[in-house]
């Protein structure tokens, strides 16, 4: 174990590879779920798959398995994987980055003859990003029953109104294979930090210990449009005002619950928009993170008393919409030690990292012994076209990665 090496530059070739479809000026990707280019991408992904000597099925919400036969193939497999969709403007990495580690699993595992006692499996997770169909982690959550196949399904797009079902027929990835309701023996993800922690303490892997429980609000502040120049200040019912209040409660809790806290107003939207009218509606969202849910649960209630006082000195109605949410997951600790173990073996430098970002690992770890390695990007930046790692880190996590993947998929244990 302690010499087992990947080929990096293998590696590094293929994320360059697919990089080129969705390519944007600025070096990143534009590619989004069940777009044209995603189907490009997975399209690419099935070749390289196929040509490793992997049997390929999709299910019917487009998730993408990859199988590399065991000694005992009825034993449940050991899967590692990521999403192939992308941001608007987002990177090469994000995603892109654990489903071709684990190709590159495979791939190696074929050149050095190594035989599994149970599968493997690479899979590519569809509408992680969420930014296209909300929520986010969609075909993970379907997987692990945490939205219906349906539900799923009917998902419009954002902008347009497409249904997710109908898009996923058209670029031909509505697959046969039932959703979920199997065993998995264990489940890794690789994924860039997306944050600036390891780059910061020149830490090479992170050993993702679990991730921090998230709540969504949709925000609508109801006031009174009127004209700007004859309605004096007094009078004014003004949303806007009222939700400008709010967005800096939001920043104002964040801060109040250090070191781990987020609040972040991602999305705001007055109406009607006019220079010279008092604002009388504004929507806006909210996300909550933190690695504790007690220490959630408390945000939450303050979010909700500081909105309601606010919007009543504002002369103003507030309505609190819980769009999503999910507990903090921590992660199996078998897989987190196989995952720190693989670390030591390779003589790279790591630590041990809560996840601030979710992840499809999030919802496998529901369903399945889970665990993720964390590899730096520069500057801490993600969802961005800028986002960038080293050929070397990415060689270094993938390398974690195949050991941690033999450790549960070699012996009786699994």
């Amino acid at each position: 174990m302690q010499n087992l090496t990947i080929n990096g530059d293998r590696l590094w070739d293929s994320l360059m590879e697919l990089a080129q479809i969705g390519a944007t000026e600025k070096g990143g990707v534009c590619r989004l779920a069940l777009t044209d280019l995603d189907r490009e991408g997975r399209d690419l992904f099935i070749r390289w798959c196929e040509a490793a000597g992997c049997t390929v099925s999709v299910d019917r919400v487009g998730n993408v398995f990859a199988r590399r036969p065991g000694r005992d193939d009825s034993r449940p497999p050991v899967m590692t994987g990521s999403h192939l969709d992308s941001q608007p403007t987002g990177g090469k990495f994000d995603g892109a980055y654990g489903v071709l580690a684990g190709l590159e699993v495979i791939r190696t595992l074929n050149d050095l003859e190594i035989e599994t006692d149970a599968p493997v499996e690479v899979v590519a997770w569809t509408n992680e990003e969420g930014s296209r169909f909300s929520p986010p982690m969609m075909g993970s959550g379907a997987f692990a029953g945490v939205f219906s196949e349906e539900e799923m399904l009917s998902r419009p797009d954002n902008v347009t109104g497409d249904l997710l079902g109908d898009e996923l027929k058209r670029i031909g990835y509505d697959g046969a294979a039932a959703v979920g309701g199997r065993e998995v023996g264990a489940y890794f993800e690789a994924h860039i930090e997306q944050g600036p922690i390891l780059e910061n303490e020149e830490k090479t892997i992170g050993v993702v210990t679990g991730a921090q429980g998230q709540h969504w609000y949709e925000i609508t502040v109801t006031g009174q449009e009127a004209h700007a120049g004859p309605t004096p200040m007094p009078l004014r019912r003004d949303a806007l005002v009222a939700a400008s209040r709010m967005i800096d409660a939001i920043n104002r809790l964040g801060h109040a619950f250090p070191p781990y806290a987020c609040a972040t107003v991602g999305f705001v939207d007055a109406s009607p928009n006019s220079r010279n009218t008092i604002p009388g509606r504004v929507f806006f969202t909210v996300d909550l993170r933190h690695p504790d849910d007690d220490t959630l649960a408390a945000m939450n209630d303050r979010l909700r008393a500081e909105f309601t006082e606010i919007a009543e000195a504002a002369g103003c109605s507030v309505e609190i919409v819980d769009f999503w949410e999910f507990p903090a997951t921590p992660f199996d600790e078998a897989c987190v030690s196989a995952v720190r173990t693989a670390a030591e073996q390779g003589g790279h430098s790591w630590r041990d990292i809560v996840s601030g970002a979710g992840h499809d690992a999030v919802y496998i770890a529901r369903v399945a012994p889970t665990g993720m390695i964390f590899i730096p990007c520069e500057d801490g930046i993600s969802h961005n076209e800028i986002e960038n790692a080293t050929p070397e880190d990415c060689a270094a996590g993938a390398e974690v990665l195949l050991k941690a993947v033999l450790d549960r998929a070699v012996g009786e244990s699994g």
